[in-house]
């Protein structure tokens, strides 16, 4: 019994210190566990962060951007934003419901709950713009497709309650143009497969889908406060005149930059129909151009007077005229069977500053005479008027030039802006350089830096410029173009009436009216050219046609609205000096 006691007193200590000592191993391997692991988790922390500070350092150095695929590239539009120069939003991309028929929604059986026509009328109640008879054609089909482009979350939420799976609404990026219709020729627009159609949608179509350009605005030359003021006016014209159409452009003479421009009637760009980008036979042989067709870059139209100043420019530079008081014959001239007279007559001669105030045919044939067919072509050539325009715009009209040698007739009604038709953009560019001290420059739709304004090529000498920019403001002062001054912002121009050509010869009763003018003209600032697309002549334009009763009001209304936008305020106090001249010309005229 105590051999058995003594047996089992002496063993429990060695059990116990046995079972103690694999504890402390089972500890001390768990510890070491512990620490390798937490070894392992600090070793791949310092890799990824080495690895990090390393990509880090090669994309400061390398300057190569993250790739597209990237968790940042989800977060930002499919295509990217165009903005006017101050930043305003003139497209954007918008995430929007649209309604798609799916009749594969319903596994089995028909893929309406209710009829086909019963659905029909619900979604009409709904979008009562809807055809019912189309929705009802489509949903019995039973082809996928859209039933709405563009629909509102409240109305999504009552197609759901309508309860047909197959009525479905999916969330999907579409292009919004917040501004409506307007400056909608310069944006252009987005077909349903994202690629940009017409205007700088599609000009900078490559750009807008890139990474840059989906993260950073496209900027635009546009001011869309100048634009506004200038369709506003141009689309009163067009009401007071019951003309078919008009266009516009506003540009800066010392950059090239265009503030706005206007072709009237214009389109929607959010809900473009087939008929803005078409038109009828029947509608073309009328004269009709359809609303996508954009005047001011893709017509080209015979700008008549306008022509006039770039002749007379022409010839003082080349020194045919030298003095302006020197009187040239008015008397009709006969030119083979042809004879060119004017519109009124004038007496038996005019120096230069009458024959731009009373818009002379025969005075200006003369001095183009004199000039010759070379010496006018070559200037028409500098002022890029045998080129399509100058701009990003992907629809730009090519001009109507008479190749060759011009022969004495053609160089005569080219002086007066017959013969050669070009776009009111070439017109602008012109005049830009008329008045600017020479310099032409191309026009362009991007906001440029100062280190980004081209240099230009000079066409008539600075002396000329100052000339004709005296000249200008004598014939809104005294001449046809006295119902575009705007008192106080010195506006000097041209008015241009022409008779559009059509089948056998031209339509005596369908006229081009334009009005080119510039201003401040003691220190122009930018060139505004008004057109108007057949004007009828109405009670409002005193019954009459041309472009002194219908695009120099234009320039009137326009002007003082967009001034002091652009930092010029009116100022009577102040006038381009034409002391000089004032004694050579009479204080009126009634002609176009």
């Amino acid at each position: 019994m105590n051999a058995q006691a003594s047996f089992s007193l002496g063993s429990i200590p060695t059990t116990v210190s046995t079972g103690r000592r694999k504890l402390v191993n089972v500890r001390q391997r768990s510890l070491l566990v512990a620490k390798l692991r937490t070894l392992w988790i600090l070793g791949v922390f310092v890799l990824v962060t080495v690895g990090a500070l390393a990509r880090i350092t090669y994309l400061g150095f390398t300057g190569v951007t993250a790739r597209h695929g990237e968790l940042g590239d989800l977060l930002i539009p499919n295509r990217g934003e165009i903005v006017d120069r101050n930043g305003v939003p003139l497209a954007r991309d918008f995430r929007v419901y649209s309604l798609w028929f799916n009749p594969k929604a319903m596994t089995e059986g028909s893929a309406l709950i209710q009829s086909p026509e019963e659905v029909a009328g619900r979604l009409v109640r709904i979008f009562p713009d809807l055809d019912r008879d189309e929705l009802i054609a489509k949903l019995r089909a039973g082809k996928p497709g859209y039933l709405r482009k563009s629909i509102l979350p409240e109305d999504a939420n009552k197609v759901h309650a309508l309860g047909e799976p197959a009525l479905e609404f999916p969330l999907e990026a579409t292009r919004f143009y917040p501004q409506g219709s307007m400056a909608a020729h310069v944006l252009g627009y987005v077909d349903s497969y994202g690629h940009g159609k017409v205007g700088m949608e599609q000009a900078f179509n490559d750009q807008l889908i890139s990474h840059d350009g989906r993260t950073t605005p496209s900027v635009l030359s546009i001011d869309f406060r100048v634009q506004s003021a200038l369709e506003d006016e141009l689309s009163t014209a067009i009401t007071l005149s019951n003309a078919k159409g008009a266009a516009g452009v506003i540009l800066d003479v010392d950059t090239g930059e265009i503030l706005a421009l206007a072709s009237l009637p214009s389109f929607d760009p959010n809900h473009v129909k087939p008929t803005d980008m078409v038109i009828s036979a029947q509608e073309a042989a009328n004269g009709d151009v359809p609303h996508g067709f954009n005047r001011v870059t893709n017509q080209v139209y015979e700008l008549g007077s306008t022509f006039k100043p770039i002749t007379v420019a022409s010839a003082i530079d080349a020194g045919v005229v030298s003095d302006l008081g020197k009187q040239w014959p008015a008397t009709p001239l006969h030119v083979g069977r042809f004879t060119i007279h004017d519109l009124h007559n004038y007496g038996s001669s005019l120096n230069v500053p009458e024959t731009l105030i009373h818009s002379s045919n025969t005075v200006t044939a003369r001095i183009a005479d004199e000039l010759g067919g070379v010496r006018l072509k070559q200037t028409m050539e500098a002022l890029a008027m045998n080129q399509r325009p100058y701009v990003e715009l992907p629809a730009k009209g090519f001009p109507i030039w008479p190749s060759g040698e011009w022969p004495r007739l053609r160089t005569m009604t080219v002086a007066y802006g017959h013969g050669i038709a070009v776009t009111p953009l070439h017109l602008a560019s012109a005049y830009a350089a008329l008045v600017n001290g020479g310099i032409w420059r191309p026009a362009t739709l991007k906001k440029l830096s100062a280190s980004e304004i081209p240099e230009g090529r000079r066409v008539f000498k600075a002396s000329t410029s100052a000339r004709i920019r005296q000249l200008l403001r004598m014939i809104v002062q005294y001449g046809t173009g006295r119902k575009a001054d705007a008192p106080g912002f010195r506006v000097g121009g041209k008015t241009g009436s022409a008779e559009k050509p059509g089948a056998g010869g031209y339509r005596h009763h369908s006229l081009i009216a334009t009005f080119a003018a510039a201003f401040p003209m003691d220190k122009p600032r930018f060139v505004v050219i008004a057109m108007m697309d057949e004007p009828q002549g109405t009670a409002a334009t005193s019954y009459q046609r041309t472009a002194a009763w219908n695009a120099a009001p234009v320039i009137q209304r326009v002007v003082p609205r967009i001034g002091p936008l652009l930092g010029i305020m009116p100022d009577e106090t102040r006038d381009i000096d034409i002391s000089d001249l004032k004694p050579l010309v009479p204080q009126g005229s009634d002609g176009e």
